[in-house]
């Protein structure tokens, strides 16, 4: 059985003040032995993130990275800075780094698997966009991007990989597709992990993503093969954020 995961995305959101919620999530995770929980602040506070989380279970980890371990590259972070920051996962292939930032998904698979070169959890997210599900295309554009954003090295199978599924048209929109609609996309999902990397893939979590809030969480939660969430608003508030979890 494939322990869940709820990942919190802070985004562009928080300063030394929000800490004070890190520390809450931390103490209420060393509590929970059914469910890992992470929070990926803002890279300003990741250090500060992993003082509060002390030595319990709460994985602090980071929004983005880059995948050349060092160089002329004004404004990035490498894995090496993030893990030496705190950092025990990251975020890769976020929709927004997608469409705001013109990543691609080479540009995904290179962060992967920096990632998991140094040990780190990855997340890599995939999804459609709200022209692509009208157009029935959903299920091509996962399996295209899977194909070129996932690491060629085979997960260990322990939870250094997981893959978010995030319906661009869902995000921060309090929109969320049915419970049918979320199964057949993580079914497909969980078929491209198993024939890519067999064993190791069916046990890779899949997580969901889109307008995760308390009240949606337990549903969501219990499809077939959605084995936690990627948070968004929701995880900027520690009574918000465990709600989530508990559901879990």
């Amino acid at each position: 059985m494939i322990c869940k995961l709820i990942a919190g995305n802070w985004k562009m959101n928080g300063t030394a003040a929000a800490i004070a919620e890190i520390a809450a999530m931390a103490a209420a995770a060393r509590t929970l032995d059914h469910v890992r929980v992470a929070v990926c602040p803002p890279a300003t506070l990741i250090d500060r993130a992993r003082v509060a989380a002390g030595t319990g279970p709460l994985i602090v980890g980071a929004q983005d990275v880059h995948a050349e371990p060092a160089g002329a590259f004004t404004g990035s972070v490498s894995v090496a800075m993030l893990a030496d920051a705190g950092a025990k996962l990251v975020i890769v292939g976020h929709s927004e780094r997608r469409a705001d930032y013109g990543e691609t998904d080479p540009h995904v698979r290179a962060k992967a698997e920096a990632v998991l070169a140094a040990g780190l959890i990855a997340v890599v997210c995939v999804g459609e966009t709200e022209a692509q599900r009208d157009a029935g295309a959903t299920l091509g554009v996962i399996a295209e991007q899977l194909a070129g954003s996932m690491p060629g090295m085979a997960p260990s199978g322990s939870g250094d990989l997981a893959v978010a599924y995030e319906p661009v048209w869902a995000i921060g929109t309090g929109r969320t597709p049915t419970l049918d609609q979320v199964a057949e996309a993580h079914t497909a999902i969980r078929a491209v992990l198993v024939a890519r990397y067999g064993e190791a893939g069916a046990a890779t979590p899949i997580l969901y993503g889109g307008s995760v809030k308390p009240s949606n969480a337990a549903a969501l939660l219990h499809v077939a093969n959605v084995d936690g969430a990627l948070v968004g608003g929701a995880s900027l508030t520690a009574a918000e954020f465990l709600a989530i979890v508990r559901a879990a």
